[in-house]
């Protein structure tokens, strides 16, 4: 099973994918997608989309597992921003017949280091005993993106109970 994890977002967007083809998971791909800040927001999105195509064409997931959108009442902005960016996601992804799964990030969280709770160090510490990695792979997003792909690992390889 490939999984390709994504960490949605207008301006960088974290991808992470994994292959279980050994029994455990490895890391075969992870990076960013940027979309260009002075470009109109349909051009940003259409940026994204096309970076998730050209990701989908090149290395063929099973599914995509993402975060679940957060909103504080305080802060609705992000979060409309936000969905934009996960929906041009799921639309690619459905083009090309990839079932898409949803996690809340305290599920996440708890996949990962029993704690839902965790600070995101204590989630990329775990990312590495995993992935057997010497260092954190790239920046947040990235490390984000292969959370939320090791949680759909988990979650498969468990039954679906965490």
């Amino acid at each position: 099973m490939r999984v390709l994890g994504v960490d949605p977002g207008l301006r960088i967007t974290g991808y992470g994918l994994l292959d279980d083809g050994s029994g455990i998971p490895e890391l075969v791909e992870a990076g960013v997608i940027r979309s260009t800040s002075s470009h109109s927001l349909e051009q940003r999105l259409l940026e994204l989309h096309s970076g998730m195509e050209t990701i989908i064409e090149d290395f063929h997931p099973d599914v995509l597992s993402v975060e679940e959108l957060y909103s504080h009442y305080n802060h609705p902005n992000p979060a409309v921003v936000m969905g934009h960016a996960r929906g041009v996601l799921f639309l690619a992804a459905g083009k090309a017949g990839i079932p898409v799964f949803s996690y809340s990030a305290t599920r996440v969280k708890k996949s990962l280091t029993g704690a839902g709770r965790a600070s995101k160090d204590q989630s990329a510490r775990m990312i590495c005993n995993t992935l057997q990695c010497r260092e954190i792979p790239g920046p947040v997003d990235v490390t984000d993106a292969i959370a939320v792909a090791l949680c759909h690992y988990n979650v498969v390889s468990h039954g679906g109970i965490l």
